[in-house]
């Protein structure tokens, strides 16, 4: 929006950034950087962008450029009803080209991972009781995180293992369910804390067992697996692995700078636990996670 038509290599490099950023995060469907370059430069309609990709929700912005800054905006918005979900602006120098494109891409998926799965949850909420599927199931365990009370915490263990018992192979159900069996060991309300905690590993050895590299199910193995004592070396492996493959995963970062911290690692865990911050400002400790 420059008017600079040279400047449009910059834009759309911006998308492209954005779009592998996005990618990175396994359960979200992202349409591909040529199919969205149709609506480029165009007054669209976001309900009908939605119908015409098959999406239910659109990232828009701009870039405007003037002397040697450049504003970067976005917006999330709900395809089928037109709510606007989050939106921000960032500003840069265009010497640091590449850095502001990593920099914006990274922020920007740091941001829409929570706020998606957050109105996932809302919408998963109010289907009726017989569409439950493994993962609206899954979906409902999350809606109360990080279960601040007993109660909310045995309702989550229960529709999680609901989700598993219709889909046994649901990683993110059987990694989410180990972290939930956990804080019970942790909290001291399972009625047998060894039992729950031999629950909680088995559950997330089961989840890394079928081999998926999803980052979410990567962090909630290694926070387990470290937090609990059993294998830290391990956990350190399986969160490292987990921002490699997502870096805007706020949650790993967090982990990443807990476990670091139980090593002694303190200079690297202030480290990973800014950068969680930055990230992700609600980001909950591993004791309420």
């Amino acid at each position: 929006m420059s008017g600079d038509p040279e400047q449009e290599y910059f834009a759309d490099g911006m998308v492209e950034e954005i779009v592998t950023a996005l990618s990175r995060i396994r359960w979200l469907f992202v349409i591909a950087r040529n199919s969205s370059f149709v609506y480029k430069g165009q007054s669209v309609d976001v309900k009908q962008v939605g119908r015409e990709l098959g999406v239910r929700y659109v990232l828009e912005g701009s870039v405007r450029k003037g002397g040697n800054r450049v504003r970067i905006t976005a917006q999330l918005i709900d395809a089928a009803s037109g709510t606007h979900l989050w939106a921000d602006r960032f500003d840069g120098l265009i010497e640091e080209v590449f850095e502001l494109q990593d920099e914006v891409a990274i922020k920007v998926a740091g941001v829409i991972e929570p706020t998606l799965q957050a109105n996932e949850v809302r919408r998963s909420s109010e289907r009726a009781p017989q569409d439950q599927t493994a993962y609206d199931l899954y979906l409902r365990a999350l809606v109360k995180f990080p279960w601040s009370g007993k109660e909310q915490l045995f309702e989550a263990c229960e529709l999680f293992d609901r989700a598993i018992a219709r889909d046994p192979r649901y990683g993110p159900a059987l990694a989410w369910a180990g972290v939930c069996y956990f804080r019970l060991c942790l909290d001291g309300w399972a009625e047998d804390p060894e039992a729950s905690r031999r629950k909680a590993l088995a559950l997330v050895e089961q989840a890394l067992a079928l081999g998926d590299e999803d980052p979410g199910v990567l962090t909630n193995a290694a926070h387990v697996l470290g937090l609990s004592g059993e294998d830290i070396s391990t956990a350190v492996a399986l969160v490292d692995r987990a921002v490699a493959l997502n870096p805007s995963h706020a949650r790993g970062w967090y982990i990443s700078g807990a476990l670091r911290s139980r090593l002694g690692q303190d200079d690297e865990a202030i480290e990973h636990l800014e950068k969680s911050l930055r990230l992700g400002p609600r980001v909950i400790s591993p004791r309420r996670s």
